[in-house]
C-alpha cells in the first residue's frame, strides 16, 4: 500500500493506528489496537465521506447496509465477527472487524493447496452461506481473496460490501462482478446475482484454492484478458485440475457447481456443503460440520433507508400462543419458568384474613394462660 494510504489512516477515538493492510476501490483496511478491550482490530474505512450531499447520502446507505448485514451474521463462526461500526472524526465511515492475519487467496496464489484443506474450507463456507441465504442475504462478491484465515487459522468469509437483500430493491445500474470467479449470467450481465451465482462462485473459488488459478484462467497470460476470460467462462467447458492425481471425484463435484445453465447447479449452499462432506468420507478425511444458524436466531434482512435509524425495535417473535398460557398458569400456581416459588406480595384479602388469623391465635393464647393462674377451673 502507499505512504499516501497509511496517512489518510482516520483519527478514531479508543483506537491506535497501527500500520495498512490492504486497499480497494471501494475501502481501505488498517490495523489498529483496540483501547479497551485490548485488542487488535482490523479496520475498513470507505472512501468518501459522509457530507451532506447526494453523494454522502449514498456512502451512508451503503455503509449502513454492509454494517448491518455482517451483525447480522458475524455470529457464525466462519463470517468475520464485527465489533463496531461508526464515522471517523474526519466523516469517514468504518468498520471495526476482526483481525485475521491472511487469506486462502494469497497463500494458494500460484501454489496449490492441499485438498484436505480446500474440503474444510468449502464445507465452512458454504455453512456461512447458507446461513446469509436463510436470512434473505447474497453475499455477491465471492471469492479466495475474501475467504481469510484467523488467528486460529481457520476461513472466515468477509466483505459483504456489496451484499443484496433478497426480495429487496435492486438499484439502477448496480452490479457485482469479479470476472474470474462470476458465473455465465452475470458476466454476460444477465443476473445481479442468485443463490445459484453464489454456488457457482463458491465452486469457482475452491477450484482455485486446489489448482492456484481460476477454473478459465491459462497459462499464457495473454489469454487471460477480461473479454477472453469472459469468453471461456460463458461457453463453462470444465477442464478438470491441471496436473492433479486422484482429482476425479473432486472434478466431478466441482464441476456441477460450475455447470453452464443454473438449474443443473447444486440447489443451495446447504447441498454443496454435503457434497463436500461426501467427498471427505471418500478420501478419508475428517468431516467438517456444516453450520448452520438457527433459524430462530436469524431473522430476514429488511432494507433500511438510509437516515432512517432510530429506536432499535426488536426483531426476535413474541412468545406463542402455548408459551402466553403456560406462563399465565405458572402465575397461578406461583411459580416461575424454572418451577421455582414466586415471591409475590400478598393480596389485600389474603393480609386480612392473616391479620384476622393473628388476633385469634393472640386472644386464644391469653385465654390460656388466665385459666392457668386461676387454677384451671379447679
Amino acid at each position: 500500500m502507499s505512504a499516501r494510504a497509511s496517512i489518510n489512516a482516520p483519527a478514531i477515538p479508543g483506537f491506535s493506528y497501527v500500520r495498512p493492510l490492504g486497499a480497494g476501490g471501494f475501502a481501505q483496511v488498517f490495523l489498529y489496537e483496540q483501547d479497551m478491550p485490548r485488542r487488535l482490530v482490523a479496520i475498513k474505512v470507505l472512501n468518501g465521506s459522509v457530507a451532506g450531499d447526494g453523494a454522502g447520502a449514498e456512502l451512508r446507505a451503503t455503509f449502513e447496509s454492509e454494517a448491518d448485514v455482517m451483525a447480522r451474521l458475524s455470529s457464525h463462526p466462519s463470517v468475520v465477527s464485527i465489533y463496531e461500526a461508526s464515522i471517523s472524526l474526519e466523516g469517514h465511515p468504518y468498520l471495526a472487524m476482526e483481525f485475521c492475519p491472511g487469506s486462502l487467496g494469497q497463500l494458494t496464489k500460484g501454489k496449490p493447496a492441499r485438498l484436505v484443506d480446500v474440503l474444510d474450507a468449502g464445507v465452512r463456507i458454504a455453512g456461512a452461506l447458507e446461513t446469509a441465504h436463510r436470512s434473505g442475504v447474497l453475499h455477491r462478491d465471492i471469492k479466495p481473496s475474501n475467504v481469510l484465515l484467523t488467528t486460529l487459522g481457520k476461513p472466515a468469509l468477509s466483505d459483504f460490501g456489496i451484499a443484496h437483500v433478497l426480495g429487496g430493491r435492486q438499484a439502477e445500474g448496480e452490479l457485482a462482478m469479479s470476472i474470474p470467479w462470476s458465473a455465465p449470467e452475470v458476466v454476460q450481465l444477465e443476473s445481479s446475482g442468485s443463490v445459484s451465482t453464489e454456488v457457482w462462485s463458491l465452486g469457482a473459488t475452491l477450484y482455485s484454492f486446489a489448482s492456484g488459478r481460476s477454473p478459465f484462467e491459462l497459462a499464457d497470460r495473454a489469454q487471460n484478458t477480461r473479454a477472453k476470460l469472459s469468453e471461456r467462462i460463458a461457453k463453462a467447458v470444465y477442464q478438470g485440475i491441471p496436473g492433479a492425481q486422484g482429482y476425479e471425484h473432486f472434478d466431478e463435484v466441482i464441476a456441477r457447481a460450475l455447470r453452464r445453465l443454473p438449474h443443473e447447479r447444486y440447489a443451495s449452499m446447504a447441498e454443496f456443503g454435503e457434497a463436500l462432506q461426501a467427498l471427505q468420507r471418500a478420501y478419508g478425511f475428517d468431516v467438517t460440520p456444516l453450520e448452520v444458524t438457527s433459524d430462530a436466531w436469524v431473522p430476514r434482512a429488511e432494507p433500511v433507508e438510509a437516515g432512517t435509524r432510530g429506536p432499535v425495535v426488536t426483531s426476535v417473535g413474541r412468545a406463542t400462543r402455548a408459551e402466553a398460557r403456560a406462563e399465565m398458569l405458572a402465575q397461578k400456581r406461583g411459580t416461575d419458568d424454572d418451577g421455582l416459588l414466586l415471591d409475590r406480595p400478598a393480596s389485600p384479602l389474603r393480609a386480612g384474613l392473616i391479620g384476622a388469623g393473628a388476633a385469634l391465635a393472640g386472644v386464644a393464647a391469653i385465654a390460656v394462660v388466665v385459666w392457668a393462674l386461676t387454677g384451671g377451673g379447679g
